[in-house]
């Protein structure tokens, strides 16, 4: 039973989240898993095990989080793996989106990350161990998707705050691992996980196309499997070594290429201007 951990999951009541806490009940582990609706959280995962603890949680707010972390571990004594899971899609170009949209954004997929965080790593640094697991998307890794330019800078910004947290907590034992997923068939693009800009200017076909194709085409159409997702996710915490980016899906997988190849070319042709910035002599030590 040593391998059987204590898990704390955010955004749990849908999607990737609900799958996850539904497998790692099954396995045996400990779950402590949030949602803003308690209620709503409860019914969906449909168990009454003394392994699992459903907490209502306003992200948003660091002493509500800061509560559902202690609850936590006054019911199972520790927490082991921490998964960052809660976020919502925000739709429309950035002229369309208002700063409220945009700060509500980040306030849900950034910040509240981060509330998580801060209230965690204290336990965490106690125990001198921990993994956590932030979910991005491939939305972090490249923008070129006309539309979304609100919710690929959370995840930009995810991205960011990851890798530092990661040089910041190896000297305590805590590893973090970045996770990148593509298209996966959850309800992501429903209306209760996707917004859309309260006001849209018609100017912006593009975006209104990628809108359409969002909703009406790609949306319970996505090739990767929630199912598969979430075990990936459960066996990196058994690795020894868990990697800091996992990419899930191979639509990801192959955008992610493409944006690397794009940045190496960017590198090369304009390398002779880049190194020409510095000073001709070079600085005295």
């Amino acid at each position: 039973m040593d391998t059987q951990h204590v898990w704390f999951i955010t955004g749990a009541s849908k999607g990737l989240g609900l799958e996850l806490v539904n497998q790692l009940i099954r396995q045996g582990h400990r779950v402590a898993a949030t949602s803003r609706d308690g209620a709503e959280l409860r019914r969906a995962v449909g168990t009454t095990s003394a392994n699992f603890l459903p907490l209502a949680v306003d992200l948003t707010n660091e002493t509500s989080v800061g509560e559902a972390i202690q609850a936590t571990i006054n019911q199972f004594g520790q927490i082991d793996v921490v998964v960052n899971n809660a976020g919502y899609g925000q739709l429309g170009s950035l002229e369309e989106l208002s700063d409220r949209e945009a700060r509500a954004n980040f306030d849900v997929n950034v910040f509240g990350m981060l509330n998580v965080i801060r209230q965690v790593m204290g336990q965490l640094r106690k125990q001198q161990s921990g993994h956590i697991l932030n979910v991005s998307s491939v939305a972090g890794i490249t923008g070129n998707f006309p539309g979304w330019g609100i919710y690929c800078a959370t995840k930009f910004a995810v991205e960011g705050l990851s890798e530092s947290l990661a040089a910041e907590a190896a000297p305590f034992g805590i590893t973090v691992t970045v996770v990148e997923p593509g298209y996966f068939r959850t309800d992501f693009l429903s209306s209760g996980s996707l917004q859309v800009p309260q006001h849209s200017l018609e100017a912006y076909a593009l975006v209104r196309q990628s809108e359409a194709v969002h909703q009406q085409q790609i949306s319970g159409n996505q090739p990767g499997d929630p199912v598969k997702a979430a075990a990936a996710m459960i066996q990196i915490t058994s690795e020894p070594n868990p990697p800091l980016h996992l990419l899930l899906g191979q639509d990801a997988y192959q955008m992610t290429e493409l944006k690397i190849k794009a940045l190496q070319d960017d590198m090369n042709r304009w390398k002779t201007l880049t190194e020409q910035t510095g000073f001709a002599e070079p600085a005295r030590v």
